[in-house]
């Protein structure tokens, strides 16, 4: 019901916590690069089959259904199956990227079967019915993976890819497979965290972030809504681990020495090294993404957290295939050039945060601001026990701005005199509206230690939270 934002030719990464073990464990589902050469690969190729990389998504789910489903896949897949093929009323934010993007929606004719039925754009509340989707999804649950990466759908997606100048082949898809990895692991004021570990490397970004933010004396300084302290601090923080990040490449062909990276000494001498130097650098316009998260926690304690997405800005391309979305998610070629063959450097963060052995707080965020929504909501529940409703709600600084590179966003309802006493230190704000799209979608869930769950959708994006 988001096809702007995710879809089966992106990726699909979880982290889970199996409650029966204390094991936790990380799926990688996300794209890679394809074999053939991409030189002088640019921005422009991004609305081209260039731009299209190998799709991870279905492999992701195959591979955390078989080790960790309980229901059917039949049963997991019958909702999406049910909305594509008989419909649903188009909520405002889809409607609104639609009317936007249009202009690469329309030009081929999947796109305009699916999306301008009789030749008129539809209106917010209008059934948005997506037949041949239905058609790939049920053929899917017949078929599986063959049908994916070797089959009907895998031809028809190189086709349409190599039509638009791609280099995506057969082989590409038959030798992708999920990978299974140990989670990055750290610590943030005697609680363990456990993220997505690279390349994946969202995850491992926030416990750098961490390490540093414990330095802080958050507790006299106050929470970054309060203090320009601490928002200096914080922000800028956040900003050079992303920046850094730009340096990490697949740790399957690379060498990533991420004990370093996570150990608290190095956190200190990074910290000791920024303070020589308070200019904050907030690097170029960040690459374009799209994302969507979701967490859930069962009668049984088992948590899950998991990142869908086409990682990129909606149909970068305009291209379609088997009444899907071909995302370009060599939009993160941008940020780190992967070697043929390995998997792109991914902004996602699955993480969970443990109190002993017991999971206390699971989330994650879509946007460019991913890292900045999960840290502020982190430290807000764990330093000042501010309840999550009452955090997600509270106005936050975000990454780098895409409107206006070098500087980094910050939503205009966050008090004045504290953001321009930031800025007087030294960071150029980027003022946007309240609630603002870009700073995510802070889809987390806290568990007290009666194990009663506690979460708030987010009104940034399309977001719930939901009991059943």
């Amino acid at each position: 019901v988001e096809p702007h934002m995710t879809g089966i030719t992106g990726v699909l990464s979880m982290l889970y916590f199996d409650a029966a073990t204390g094991e936790t464990t990380y799926v990688n589902g996300s794209a890679a690069r394809p074999q053939a050469a991409l030189d002088g690969f640019s921005p422009a190729d991004l609305a081209t089959g260039r731009g299209v990389a190998v799709p991870g998504f279905w492999a992701g789910f195959e591979a955390a259904h078989a080790r960790h489903g309980k229901a059917s896949r039949a049963t997991l897949m019958e909702a999406a199956i049910g909305y594509a093929r008989d419909g649903f009323e188009m909520h405002p934010f889809l409607w609104g990227e639609i009317f936007v993007e249009y202009g690469k929606i329309g030009r081929t004719p999947q796109g305009r079967e699916i999306f301008s039925r009789n030749d008129t754009l539809p209106r917010p509340g209008d059934l948005l019915v997506q037949e041949r989707a239905a058609d790939t999804l049920a053929a899917l649950l017949e078929e599986g993976n063959d049908y994916f990466y070797q089959g009907a759908f895998a031809q028809e997606l190189v086709d349409v890819v190599q039509a638009a100048g791609g280099v995506l082949t057969l082989e590409d898809m038959e030798q992708y497979e999920a990978r299974w990895q140990p989670p990055a692991e750290g610590s943030y004021r005697g609680y363990k965290v456990l993220g997505s570990p690279p390349p994946d490397h969202g995850g491992s970004h926030l416990i750098e972030i961490l390490n540093m933010v414990e330095l802080l004396d958050l507790e006299k300084l106050g929470p970054p809504t309060e203090s320009a302290e601490s928002l200096f601090h914080m922000a800028r923080i956040a900003n050079q681990v992303y920046l850094d990040g730009f340096k990490q490449h697949d740790p399957a062909t690379h060498e990533l020495p991420l004990e370093l990276i996570l150990s608290k000494d190095y956190a200190r001498m990074r910290f000791d090294l920024m303070q020589m130097d308070r200019t904050v650098d907030a690097g170029p316009a960040p690459p374009p993404a799209g994302s969507n998260h979701v967490t859930a926690v069962d009668a049984d304690g088992n948590v899950s957290t998991i990142l869908h997405s086409c990682m990129s800005l909606p149909w970068s391309n305009g291209l379609f295939a088997g009444g899907v979305t071909v995302v370009a998610a060599g939009a993160h070629y941008m940020r780190v050039m992967p070697g043929p063959g390995d998997r792109i450097s991914a902004y996602v963060c699955p993480n969970i945060v443990f109190d002993g052995e017991r999971p206390m707080l699971a989330s994650g965020s879509p946007s460019v601001s991913l890292l900045q929504n999960i840290l502020q909501n982190t430290s807000n529940i764990i330093d000042f026990g501010i309840p999550i409703a009452e955090s997600v709600n509270r106005p936050r600084f975000g990454g780098g701005s895409y409107t206006s590179p070098g500087k980094l966003l910050v939503e205009v309802d966050l008090d004045e005199k504290v953001r321009k006493a930031a800025a007087k230190r030294g960071i150029a704000w980027d003022v946007v509206n309240p609630w603002n799209w870009h700073h995510g979608s802070f889809e987390g869930i806290f568990l007290d230690a009666d194990g009663m769950a506690h979460a708030c959708g987010d009104p940034r994006r399309n977001a719930m939270a939901l009991a059943v």
